[in-house]
């Protein structure tokens, strides 16, 4: 019986991860939870659902694709399936968030190693320069179709 609820609960998750473009992100990271904010405002389409990496279900995305769920170090993005981490990950978020934001296509000439080397300067040092927050952004009526939990939670309730 359990092993049946693991695999019921594995085929939910690769699922969810088929259907829906994923942002998890750092919720205790100021600069993570400012990028949360950015995306509420400049993707009205909600294209891309949003998961704090500490939260149940952003650590079963982690576990899916073999990442830490207590190290983290990179935005992790999720496009039809497919993780994408680093500067690859911020470029794939700005290139479909429209003008002006998708003219930073442009950083993909500049060498992968150099960009996430960039990407990694900032993100492993997070903390010092920007600090940690108490404050997790919340989802209100007006953006909570931006969260992934709140879209699962949804359709969970239109199934039943």
């Amino acid at each position: 019986m359990k092993l049946r609820i693991i695999k019921k609960m594995e085929q939910d998750l690769k699922q969810i991860i088929q259907q829906n473009n994923i942002i998890l992100f750092d919720a205790v990271c100021v600069i993570c939870n400012g990028w949360a904010r950015f995306l509420i405002k400049h993707d009205p389409q909600a294209q891309f659902k949003l998961a704090s990496a500490q939260s149940p279900l952003g650590e079963q995305i982690l576990n899916y694709y073999g990442m830490s769920t207590t190290h983290y170090t990179t935005m992790i993005v999720i496009i039809n399936g497919q993780l994408f981490t680093e500067s690859t990950a911020l470029l794939k978020v700005l290139s479909r968030l429209g003008l002006p934001f998708s003219l930073m296509q442009t950083g993909y000439m500049m060498p992968r190693a150099l960009r996430d080397f960039l990407y990694r300067s900032v993100a492993l040092n997070r903390y010092k320069i920007f600090g940690k927050t108490d404050y997790c952004l919340i989802p209100s009526k007006e953006n909570k179709h931006h969260f992934l939990e709140q879209v699962i939670r949804e359709y969970d309730t239109i199934q039943s």
